[in-house]
């Protein structure tokens, strides 16, 4: 039997909007294809080794609950983040963890906050916030032969940038995206992926919850052969229908 380990950041802190709702899909997909899974919870003062984990996910917070794990991130887990992005353990990162696993944040008084660095992006704040529903593609996964629609929500004032070596994770179609101007949504560094999507993205986005188990499993089990399909009829209706909504 396969089993994987799911590690939970800051849960107590950072959930924002329902983020949470990515480590129960993640959970549930792996259980109905009788995939174990053992999910840990991680806050401040709780040690972090990345070894011990194969899927971890960091959520959204306020500017407010960011400053709270600041210390306990950058002097006591950062190091190990790091080299979990660099190892190429499967990390997703929503809204203030995707700005967090950055390299700085620039308020809009010019103040710099240092961030993780675990990859080369960076976060500008701005004078309004891009809010609202979003709808971006993503080019390497498939829906009937076309590129993967994913569809979630957008509530940020930072605009956020990528540098070299980081890829976008999709391209806009409804929305802002990173940072309402260069058209783009997300990161995706090894397998890091990065979204300003809340709402939250996975069990809306089915396809892209199995893409993320499935890199975990080929990490752990190098003879691992694919995920055995789900019904997914309703998961694929709300899907298409919200989809539908926004950019209709």
């Amino acid at each position: 039997m396969y089993e994987l380990n799911i590690c939970h950041l800051y849960p107590d802190l950072l959930n924002l909007y329902g983020d949470r709702g990515n480590i129960i899909a993640l959970s549930r997909r792996c259980e109905w294809r009788d995939i174990e899974v053992k999910v840990e919870n991680i806050s401040i003062g709780d040690t972090f080794k990345y070894e011990n984990y194969d899927i971890v996910f960091i959520g959204g917070g306020q500017d407010y609950e960011q400053t709270i794990i600041q210390d306990d991130l950058m002097n006591g887990k950062r190091q190990e983040i790091v080299e979990a992005v660099e190892s190429g353990k499967v990390f997703l990162g929503i809204c203030g963890g995707f700005q967090l696993l950055g390299k700085y944040y620039k308020t809009n008084d010019g103040k710099e906050i240092e961030c993780l660095g675990a990859i080369n992006i960076w976060t500008h704040g701005g004078d309004t916030r891009l809010i609202g529903d979003i709808v971006f593609e993503i080019d390497f996964l498939k829906n009937n032969g076309e590129n993967y629609r994913v569809v979630g929500f957008e509530n940020h004032a930072g605009k956020t940038y990528l540098g070299e070596g980081v890829k976008p994770l999709g391209k806009v179609i409804k929305g802002s995206g990173n940072n309402g101007e260069d058209g783009f949504e997300g990161a995706v560094y090894k397998n890091t992926f990065c979204t300003y999507s809340h709402g939250s993205l996975l069990p809306k986005n089915p396809v892209l919850a199995d893409h993320l188990i499935m890199l975990a499993l080929l990490n752990k089990y190098p003879d691992f052969q694919g995920l055995s399909p789900l019904n997914d009829d309703l998961e694929n209706l709300a899907h298409e229908s919200l989809i539908k909504r926004f950019i209709e």
